[in-house]
């Protein structure tokens, strides 16, 4: 299945997702492969199998939220260096959503630019973090407030990585598919209700569908001015929620989904959703063991928090809501006693 990614920006840029094609990998130029010691154990030998290329490096860097940081990049960039990487040498990303964002970052700044390519390990970077070019680090301030747009030569999704992801990695990737149908695609959301994830034929076209919906976004809306933004449904409360809990207690996926039911909460009470479809969403990410509450410590001090978010601006705070299952809106002018007491409710 090929997926292509046509970018409308000033300088008309595409490229092809392939989901289940990786047979052979042809790279004429000195190629570094990043990933993790986990990943290297179980997938790197047979990714060095399909890879041809001049000449290749591998660099493992530690995995986490908790590494995605400058010392980690340093260290990827000090390698590049090391292994006198040019203009025309080629990052891989291997490994999932942190080790794609720190890659795609590291080849945007590595001598102003190189390639990479993006061969996503887990669910989450498969459906939704190795698309479109988001590209970053994270700091005291909060996740991913350091980066760039940077799109990567190609994007290759195999659903036999997958095969050895752990049950709580997978859940947090079903996490970023539901947020996918929930926002645009009401009949996509249906049959997740009845589907099952854990066989083969349901997991890939939840994989093809997801990919579709983002591709089609991200080509409307590169570098996030409009449409692109509804891609954070659940983010702007999910990443005070990991920030919080410093990157430790939950998986991104799994933020996502506690985000998920706090956006809800803010939508019922502003009447976008009904009782009934708050339930149908919570189920949903409830069927696949994802958590759906967290209590703050302060609950000033979150909603606080919501102000280091790169979507906040001029003291306004941008939150996507879904606006009946399959659609969305864009509010910025909700008063903070209402979002306090709907991130409360949702702790209920």
């Amino acid at each position: 299945m090929k997926i292509p990614v046509n970018l409308s920006c000033v300088k008309p840029k595409k490229y092809t997702v392939f989901v289940n094609e990786l047979d052979r990998l042809d790279i004429d130029a000195k190629v570094m492969i990043v990933t993790n010691p986990t990943v290297a154990s179980l997938h790197l030998e047979k990714l060095l199998s399909l890879l041809h290329v001049k000449e290749f490096h591998v660099i493992t860097v530690p995995d986490g939220e908790v590494y995605k940081n400058f010392e980690t990049l340093n260290t990827i960039l000090e390698k590049c260096f090391e292994h006198r990487l040019d203009r025309k040498s080629v990052l891989i990303a291997f490994g999932g959503g942190v080790i794609g964002d720190m890659t795609g970052f590291a080849a945007s700044i590595f001598q102003r630019g190189i390639d990479f390519i993006q061969i996503p390990t887990t669910l989450l970077s498969q459906v939704d973090a190795s698309v479109g070019g988001k590209t970053g680090i994270n700091n005291a301030f909060g996740k991913n407030l350091i980066g760039s747009f940077w799109q990567p030569r190609a994007v290759y999704c195999e659903s036999a990585f997958l095969k050895t992801l752990p049950k709580r990695e997978f859940s947090a990737g079903v996490a970023e598919i539901v947020k996918m149908a929930v926002t645009f695609d009401a009949d996509f959301f249906a049959w997740l209700e009845k589907a099952d994830l854990n066989t083969h034929e349901d997991l890939d076209y939840a994989i093809t569908s997801s990919i579709r919906i983002k591709s089609d976004v991200v080509a409307q809306d590169e570098k996030e001015m409009g449409i692109r933004a509804v891609l954070n449904y659940g983010h702007t409360f999910a990443h005070v929620v990991e920030n919080e809990t410093k990157y430790e207690k939950y998986l991104h996926g799994e933020a996502v989904a506690i985000g998920m039911v706090m956006a809800n909460c803010l939508a019922q009470k502003l009447g976008l959703i009904s009782k009934s479809e708050f339930d149908r969403v919570k189920a949903l990410l409830k069927k696949y063991n994802l958590p759906t509450s967290y209590t703050p410590a302060s609950y000033d001090s979150f909603y606080d928090a919501f102000f280091l978010d790169k979507k906040s601006a001029n003291n306004s705070i941008k939150f996507i809501l879904p606006c009946s299952i399959g659609s969305y809106a864009i509010k910025n002018d909700i008063d903070k006693a209402t979002v306090i007491a709907s991130i409360r409710e949702a702790n209920d």
